[in-house]
């Protein structure tokens, strides 16, 4: 089933998992997968190597174990910034093949140590050229607190309505904490023509290190209260990672009350947190 249906019937909710490291073993996320099941999440997508890391040739694996597996729609990601259109051709035919029809378009963070190719510069090129190669639901990916490679907010949406207009039927945000980042970029894209669905990515914060790593990487913002949060709690695990399951829920509550489209929860592979925030917001989302 096209994802884009499904926002015409409800609001979304989906997971993300994402395969092991080469040098790991695989059964540690289809352990994952495994407790994930008894929840009916809309999709679930998978993360995909931007090339270099190995982990490409098992994502279809754990597509696959998705579809089979859980029943559950997946969805993959497919970065385009290392791989020719040759070697996204052949992406796509194995997609077509395991009945693969969404697939989130990425262009993927560039590997110093990996050249990138040239064939593929931004998400909307790959967009584009998925468009022309098969009947695949495509999602694209957004930012409220603006792409770390975007000089403002105004150039990041006017590249987003790129990717839009070049075929993406939804969009999925990179994580934030504070809603109204959210609420202020929704703002703004309605009224750049921007009128796909667009998800709200959402990751429950369970230790001190991964939100150390989280706003490095992508730049979130820290609300004043979910800082007050990390600093009483970050010295006892079990009581932070309860804390920042209640963050999250809230941030979910409050946003469905604010009508968005859809929640995309970024797992981390962690069954037990995704089962708590899941099984809080179910009666939500009827």
């Amino acid at each position: 089933m096209k994802i884009k249906e499904m926002f015409e019937k409800k609001t979304v909710f989906s997971f993300e998992v994402f395969p092991p490291k080469k040098t790991s073993n695989i059964e540690t996320v289809y352990k994952t997968l495994d407790e994930l099941k008894g929840l009916t999440p809309d999709f679930i997508s998978v993360t995909f190597s931007a090339g270099g890391s190995g982990n490409s040739a098992l994502a279809f694996d754990v597509v696959s174990k998705v579809k089979e597996g859980n029943k559950v729609e997946p969805m993959l990601h497919l970065p385009c910034i290392n791989y020719s259109k040759e070697e996204i051709d052949g992406i796509l035919e194995e997609c077509k093949k395991r009945g693969i029809d969404n697939i989130l378009a990425l262009r993927g963070d560039i590997n110093p140590d990996i050249p990138p190719k040239k064939d593929f510069r931004y998400a909307s090129d790959l967009v584009s050229y998925i468009k022309e190669r098969g009947d695949f639901d495509i999602a694209g990916a957004c930012y409220p607190e603006v792409h770390s490679d975007s000089a403002n907010m105004v150039e990041d949406i006017l590249n987003l309505k790129k990717k839009v207009d070049a075929g993406a039927d939804h969009l999925i945000t990179q994580l934030f904490f504070d809603n109204d980042a959210f609420y202020n970029f929704r703002e703004k894209t309605q009224i750049a023509g921007i009128h796909v669905p667009i998800e709200a990515g959402i990751m429950p914060v369970t230790n001190k290190s991964q939100i150390e790593r989280m706003v490095t990487m992508c730049g979130a913002s820290l609300p004043a209260k979910f800082a007050k949060v990390m600093q009483k709690y970050e010295h006892n695990p079990e009581a932070l990672r309860d804390a920042g399951i209640a963050y999250a829920i809230n941030q979910i509550v409050d946003l469905l009350a604010n009508g968005v489209d859809g929640i995309h929860l970024y797992t981390m592979n962690n069954a037990y947190v995704a089962k708590h925030i899941y099984d809080a917001v179910a009666s939500l989302l009827k």
